[in-house]
């Protein structure tokens, strides 16, 4: 659908409301965001919506009413999404990203980031649609950054496994898609345990007892406002440009701990830290992590492309909703 076409308005006044016919305007660009409820994908659809884009999204159990309700795991359903939005670029969020559920739910892993991603990448390359499949720095051991694009993989996990898997079938099914890796995210949270960055801010906030908290594996954490920024250039400059295809890095440029991420939420709101206690031992429990993969994000940077958020600001936007002093709430910006 492009152009103008007719819609409805409602209207609200005191006592009454109506709805009204009016024109509305289509963008001619069209774009279809899988795991458009989650963290990453809430912030590439409204990316792409509000840079004149008509935006598609889909979701599964969460997807109703903004976004289409679709099973990824169902071939026909995602056949007739795409066939029938016909859109020019496709972002595929969707998948399973923790690594300890990976480990304790690996078919179910395997179908929806692997099987549906190749299934996906076949509907895209039907249609001509750019495909832009999101990956992981966890497909690297950690032991030798910053990683290039074409060096060699080395997934410490089943989860690393799960996404290098995936970007193998969406490559070998559709030789124009990209694959763009990325490390931890963080942003707008609807409940703090939606990412593994805002869900030790409790940690920092109840100080009445002493918190330890990881100091060994080395992160750079990524603000999904960044992320989607860079999914929507890439989109833009493909449409300009169709060699612009394999495989692409993306990552915030700070690099921190859990224990220095948490020190820069209570810096962030004037909030005590001395309770915060590095723990420097490696994790002796759940699925293997990378001590460092740090992704080398230069070839992003080649093509013009880049936006990086400082970590401080990101993260009092994103938390400071969670703020449990109520008069903070009222404070921070006003």
């Amino acid at each position: 659908m492009v152009g103008w076409e007719k819609g409805l308005r409602i209207h609200f006044e005191p006592g009454s409301c109506w709805l009204e016919e009016e024109d509305v305007d289509i963008p001619n660009r069209r774009v279809l965001v899988t795991g458009a409820t989650g963290l990453l994908g809430r912030a590439v659809y409204k990316e792409f919506k509000e840079n004149r884009w008509n935006a598609v999204g889909c979701g599964y159990s969460r997807a109703r009413p903004l976004f289409e309700q679709v099973n990824l795991l169902d071939a026909t359903a995602v056949h007739n999404l795409i066939q029938g939005f016909q859109p020019h670029v496709i972002i595929h969020c969707a998948a399973e990203r923790r690594p300890d559920v990976v480990d304790s739910q690996p078919d179910a892993a395997s179908r929806l980031n692997v099987v549906a991603s190749g299934n996906i990448a076949k509907e895209a390359a039907q249609v001509r649609a750019f495909l832009v499949y999101i990956s992981t720095d966890y497909v690297f051991d950690g032991t030798d950054p910053p990683y290039k694009e074409n060096d060699v993989p080395n997934p410490l996990n089943l989860y690393g496994r799960t996404k290098l898997e995936g970007e193998k079938a969406v490559l070998q099914n559709n030789k124009d898609a990209a694959v763009l890796r990325i490390p931890i995210l963080y942003g707008e949270v609807e409940r703090l345990d939606e990412s593994a960055v805002t869900v030790i801010f409790d940690k920092v906030q109840f100080n009445n007892k002493s918190a330890n908290m990881d100091h060994w594996q080395q992160r750079f954490p990524t603000y999904v406002k960044d992320v989607a920024s860079v999914c929507r250039q890439l989109a833009e400059k493909r449409m300009q440009n169709p060699s612009i295809k394999g495989t692409f890095h993306w990552s915030g440029n700070e690099q921190l701990t859990k224990f220095e991420m948490a020190r820069a939420m209570a810096d962030a709101f004037n909030l005590p830290s001395s309770h915060l206690r590095p723990i420097t031992d490696g994790p002796v429990v759940g699925a293997l992590r990378p001590k460092n993969a740090q992704l080398d994000c230069s070839r992003l940077r080649m093509l013009g492309i880049e936006q990086h958020t400082p970590f401080r600001v990101g993260i009092k936007e994103s938390l400071w909703p969670f703020l449990t002093d109520k008069r903070w709430r009222q404070t921070v910006f006003h």
